[in-house]
C-alpha cells in the first residue's frame, strides 16, 4: 500500500441562530456526496484564516463572513475514496450580513476546471450529524 498524502485543509461552521450553513453538489446525487460545508485546500503561503474565508466566499458565492474563533484540528482519513490524510482546521464563522435561506452557487475553480454547481441552505445544528466525511466532528466545540 502507498503513503497516504497529507493535505492542509480547512472547514468552515457558519452559524446563525442555532442554524448551519451547508450545500450539496447540484450534479451528483446525495448518495455520492452528501451535505457539506464550505471547505478546502490551503494553498502555499496561505494562513488557515485566509483559506477559510477565501472558501466559504468561493463555495457560497457570499461576501462579509468573520471568523470568530477557530475550533481546533481534526484528523481525517479519506480512505477509500482516496489515499488522502486531512490535516482539517475548523472554523467558526458568521456572515456580517442578511443571507437568503437557499440559493444556488457555483465555485469556478479559477478556471482550472468545469465549474462546481451547489445548492447552499441551512440546517438545524441539531441536525448536523448528516455531515459527509467526518466534517462534523467539532460541532459540539461550538457549545464550548
Amino acid at each position: 500500500m502507498s503513503p497516504q498524502t497529507v493535505r492542509q485543509k480547512v472547514l468552515c461552521y457558519i452559524v446563525r441562530d442555532e442554524q448551519l450553513l451547508v450545500f450539496r453538489h447540484a450534479d451528483y446525487s446525495w448518495e455520492e456526496v452528501g451535505v457539506q460545508v464550505p471547505a478546502g485546500s490551503i494553498r502555499e503561503g496561505e494562513t488557515p484564516e485566509a483559506a477559510a474565508l477565501r472558501e466559504a466566499g468561493e463555495e457560497t458565492g457570499l461576501t462579509g463572513f468573520r471568523i470568530i474563533r477557530k475550533l481546533g484540528e481534526a484528523e481525517y482519513d479519506m480512505t477509500p475514496y482516496r489515499s488522502e490524510l486531512q490535516q482539517r482546521h475548523v472554523f467558526h464563522l458568521e456572515a456580517d450580513g442578511p443571507v437568503p435561506d437557499r440559493w444556488d452557487s457555483q465555485e469556478d475553480h479559477d478556471g482550472e476546471q468545469e465549474p462546481t454547481r451547489f445548492e447552499c441552505f441551512w440546517i438545524p445544528l441539531k441536525q448536523a450529524h448528516v455531515l459527509q466525511s467526518g466534517q462534523g466532528a467539532l460541532l459540539g466545540r461550538l457549545y464550548e
